[in-house]
């Protein structure tokens, strides 16, 4: 998406803003998606980005930040919907069979279903990093720039994200012991 794009849609042209959507639009959502892990609430970070894209692009200083600011606003978005989220999680604890052989199609879900459940235990700001950087392939000094933070900062929640599902992982592999008998 070339800059003029942007500044037609920086002068309120509709059209071009419409055009921004549909390029940015699935993009925004895999990494909101992967952040909230809930098709709900990403479909609002998404609206919500662009809602207040529309709103304050004519404000945007340097055309040429264009993207990692949609990004600040998706990942501002994503914080938002978290923060709602956390209003209600279910305690629930995996109880871990260590007697059972599984074949490799039921490894692979069951792997799937472990990362995933380390993912989501990380806090907001740290699966917006590992997504950022992951899956979405940005740099660090990239990610640095569309968040606002130091790269020294990306860095350290990269880091403590991969510590935190490392441990997660591994807590969950400890098979479970029951208390003593009567």
């Amino acid at each position: 998406m070339g800059p003029e794009t942007v500044e037609k849609a920086m002068a309120g042209d509709r059209d071009a803003f419409t055009a921004i959507v549909l390029h940015h639009g699935d993009r925004l959502f895999s990494a909101a998606y992967r952040i909230l892990r809930d098709t709900h609430r990403a479909d609002d970070a998404v609206q919500q980005t662009f809602l207040l894209a529309w709103r304050e692009l004519p404000g945007l200083r340097e055309v040429g930040r264009f993207e990692a600011w949609l990004y600040r606003l998706l990942i501002n978005a994503c914080y938002a919907e978290a923060r709602q989220a956390r209003r209600w999680q279910p305690g629930l604890q995996l109880l871990v069979d260590a007697g059972r052989v599984v074949d490799d199609a039921q490894a692979s879900v069951a792997s799937r279903d472990e990362l995933e459940r380390a993912f989501n235990r990380l806090p907001v700001d740290q699966r917006a990093v590992l997504v950022l950087h992951d899956y979405l392939g940005l740099s660090g000094t990239e990610i640095a720039e569309a968040l606002g933070l130091s790269s020294g900062t990306v860095r350290s929640r990269l880091h403590r994200g991969r510590q935190q599902m490392r441990a997660a992982i591994e807590a969950d592999a400890r098979p479970v012991i029951s208390g003593g008998a009567a």
